[in-house]
């Protein structure tokens, strides 16, 4: 399954669980837990209507969802969440009634509410849809990330075989924006407020979930994501599977010109000659499937063998007298090439009896069509006689 660039939501599962702190973090535990549809919950004995990315409750059940164990930061964790614009929540007095809503919800249910069954997704089944942009409000506020923030970030700018971007072919990349597929731990550094060692420290303990390979000289690096979901069998790439695209994508661009850095320079020309690469590539593969194909119906693989045999070229002809030659108007062949019957005699020595003349080789003959003396091969294979 594509995950293109231009799609604004993107796949999360919800087995997926973030070992790292941050406010995303909190985030994506509230939005696995709440209710896929509409129906009715149960807290304490009573039933409480819910929609699509709501959750009803108690105190106790959202500190268990958050995994913390204070019920005033859990409380912080509601307000921060909520004056970013992700959710918005209440906490009735009396009843001590805790609903949150998810404010970016992928799908909108409209109909009548499911009165039997569950409302709320199994733990770890299925996945989620999250905004691209989910993070950007982080980096409009000023916010300085913490893992779990850059993690989902990273997250939420996979793409995978979009034709903007070589590298999704090999695995889901990470990229940020259209001219964005090549990135540098000085950018990852400004947007998340870190230093680049800070950087550094982070891809090398995060490793299991985003792999960073690194591209020669200033021009930067390329993430891929180990865990998106596809529905290929995908193996992260070599370190020469990545500099080979490189090198290719240079190669194109090598009569470009475009001002900016090195890396600025990159991403345009990845966005720009990525799709006539690709489809050059997949021609070649189509061919040479097609090859393999023909070269096994050729050898007798994958088809039924001919049951005739194939004729050899001929270059020999056989040059007789006609059918209306007197001398051998009554003699025919059989089946073995016997002759049956008994030819006229001639009183012409020069005639005789009927005889086998010497094969002709057709290479070595003039080109009938060249000369004008194509009656001497007349009654032949190249010019039968009509009457016959």
């Amino acid at each position: 399954m594509k995950c293109l660039i231009k799609y604004k939501w993107i796949k999360l599962p919800r087995d997926f669980e973030i070992e790292a702190k941050g406010l995303m973090t909190y985030y994506t535990r509230l939005v696995t837990r709440a209710a896929f549809r509409k129906g009715m919950s149960h807290y304490c004995g009573f039933e409480n209507p819910v929609e699509p990315g709501m959750w009803a409750g108690g105190i106790v059940g959202l500190k268990s969802i958050l995994g913390v164990k204070k019920r005033l930061v859990a409380l912080w964790i509601m307000n921060q969440l909520e004056d970013l614009g992700y959710l918005t929540w209440t906490l009735e007095p009396k009843t001590k009634l805790l609903t949150y809503k998810i404010t970016d919800w992928v799908t909108k249910c409209s109909g009548a509410p499911c009165k039997e069954g569950a409302v709320y997704a199994s733990t770890g089944y299925g996945f989620i849809g999250m905004p691209r942009n989910i993070t950007q409000r982080l980096v409009d506020k000023g916010y300085k990330f913490e893992p779990g923030d850059a993690l989902l970030d990273l997250w939420c700018h996979t793409v995978y075989r979009d034709y903007g971007n070589a590298f999704s072919f090999l695995a889901p990349d990470v990229q940020y924006e259209k001219y964005g597929s090549v990135l540098t731990l000085e950018m990852l550094g400004k947007r998340w407020g870190w230093e680049k060692t800070k950087v550094c420290r982070f891809f090398k303990k995060y490793e299991e979930y985003f792999k960073l390979y690194r591209l020669p000289a200033s021009y930067g690096c390329v993430i891929f994501n180990q865990c998106y979901p596809t529905e290929d069998r995908v193996t992260m790439p070599s370190q020469e599977q990545v500099v080979s695209i490189f090198k290719e994508i240079l190669i194109r661009a090598r009569n470009t010109h475009t001002e900016g850095t090195r890396n600025e320079k990159l991403n345009r020309f990845v966005a720009w000659l990525s799709r006539r690469m690709m489809k050059a590539w997949e021609e070649s593969v189509q061919n040479q499937s097609d090859s393999e194909s023909k070269s096994e119906n050729q050898s007798g693989k994958g088809m039924l063998k001919a049951s005739v045999a194939f004729l050899a070229p001929i270059i020999r002809a056989y040059i007789s007298h006609g059918r209306n030659c007197k001398h051998s108007r009554n003699c025919i062949n059989d089946c073995q090439g016997k002759l049956i019957g008994k030819p006229e005699k001639s009183e012409n020595p020069q005639i005789g009896a009927v005889r086998p003349i010497e094969p002709v080789n057709l290479f070595s003959l003039p080109n009938p069509f060249l000369t004008n003396d194509w009656r001497m091969y007349y009654g032949t294979v190249l010019f039968p006689d009509p009457t016959g």
